[in-house]
């Protein structure tokens, strides 16, 4: 009677120049059984050789490291061999501006490393470490280049769509940092109001904020409660809180929340695009970008169902297929689009809607 041959496990190299980090990170690795840690290395140049000889699946790789810094090696790496990386990073504002720069470069996703009690404070996230290693596993590596510069967006509209009756609704998790800059990077000075929410830690969505708005034409911020949502502007949720659109008159409103975790996010987007269709409706334009699990589909059909139009982006340019996988499987989306499509999808779905709220 033959026994089933059991899945080849996920082959992981770890990267880092601390040695508590490199076993701890390997303990936690070794304690999955569809994993294996197949080597550690303390520096850049060592993985080098490793790489060749042991072929990871997955790399986790630190920031900060002698001989060459991880970003150095992380761009040498996608340009001659791309391969999934997780960076794990230190929690500091240097470092979740390296940690940006990584996801730029080609990196699947990022874990913070614990300011305290290192042993105790990696263990404590080992479940998350080993869905990431699993994430990035099934990842295809990512392409380098395709966003425009800012001086190489669409040309502004004009007014059609220069008005905060108009709202764009974003939502993303893994993957969705480049995706969301794709996007934005291509949004003409005059475009609505755009909500983003994105899975992330509190550390980084200040830093990723200020990062795109030095990139795009419109203004990027992270989110602050009871602001004016205005054209040419975009607005992030902060780590922290959940991101609600509210009405006051005839203006959007920011809403920061921070009641319990929804799909065991927060920020989520569930809440967001709730929100956006209870005071939005007809006005909103929702877009789901890459992202693992299913948060933010069931409120994605409840825009549509409240007269939004909804696109979700496809497989193809997706990190993860999981989140607009399942806005689809639920009937929420009303167009499917690669992320270089994405913007200029969106733009004509507004001037069309522009169109006819005027004949209105």
């Amino acid at each position: 009677m033959n026994n089933p041959v059991p899945e080849r496990k996920i082959k992981v190299l770890v990267i880092d120049d601390s040695a508590l980090i490199r076993s701890i990170l390997q303990e936690v690795i070794n304690s999955y059984p569809d994993m294996e840690a197949v080597g550690a290395a303390s520096q850049p140049l060592q993985a080098r050789e490793m790489i060749k000889t042991l072929n990871p699946d997955v790399l986790t790789l630190d920031v900060e490291m002698p001989q060459m810094d991880g970003l150095t090696f992380l761009e040498k790496l996608m340009r001659l061999r791309p391969m999934p990386v997780l960076m794990i990073s230190s929690l500091t504002e240097r470092g979740s501006e390296a940690a940006l720069r990584a996801l730029e470069l080609g990196a699947v996703d990022f874990l913070p490393k614990p300011k305290m009690g290192i042993v105790d404070g990696i263990q404590g996230y080992a479940d998350e470490i080993a869905e990431k290693i699993r994430v990035a596993y099934k990842t295809k590596p990512r392409q380098r280049g395709g966003a425009p510069s800012a001086r190489e967006a669409l040309p502004a509209l004009g007014n059609p769509i220069s008005t905060t009756e108009k709202i764009i609704a974003v939502g993303s998790s893994t993957g969705g940092t480049e995706a969301i800059k794709e996007f934005l990077i291509r949004m003409p000075s005059d475009a609505p109001g755009i909500v983003i929410t994105q899975h992330m830690p509190e550390a980084f969505t200040k830093s990723f904020a200020n990062r795109l708005d030095g990139l795009c034409k419109i203004r990027v911020s992270e989110a602050v409660d009871n602001e004016r949502v205005l054209p040419g502007h975009a607005y992030i949720a902060p780590g922290h809180s959940h991101l609600l659109l509210k009405r006051s008159g005839a203006n959007y409103m920011t809403q920061l929340s921070q009641s319990d975790p929804v799909n065991h996010h927060r920020p989520s987007v569930d809440v967001l695009f709730r929100s956006v269709a209870q005071c939005a409706g007809k006005n909103a334009i929702g877009v789901m970008l890459t992202g693992m699990g299913k948060d933010g589909a069931v409120a994605m059909l409840e825009m549509r169902q409240a007269g939004a139009y909804n696109l979700a982006q496809d497989e193809a340019s997706c990190v993860v297929f999981g989140m607009p996988r399942e806005a689809i499987a639920v009937g929420a989306v009303d167009e499917v689009a690669p992320i270089t499509e994405m913007t200029q999808r969106v733009l004509n779905r507004l001037m069309q809607r522009g169109g006819m709220a005027n004949r209105v």
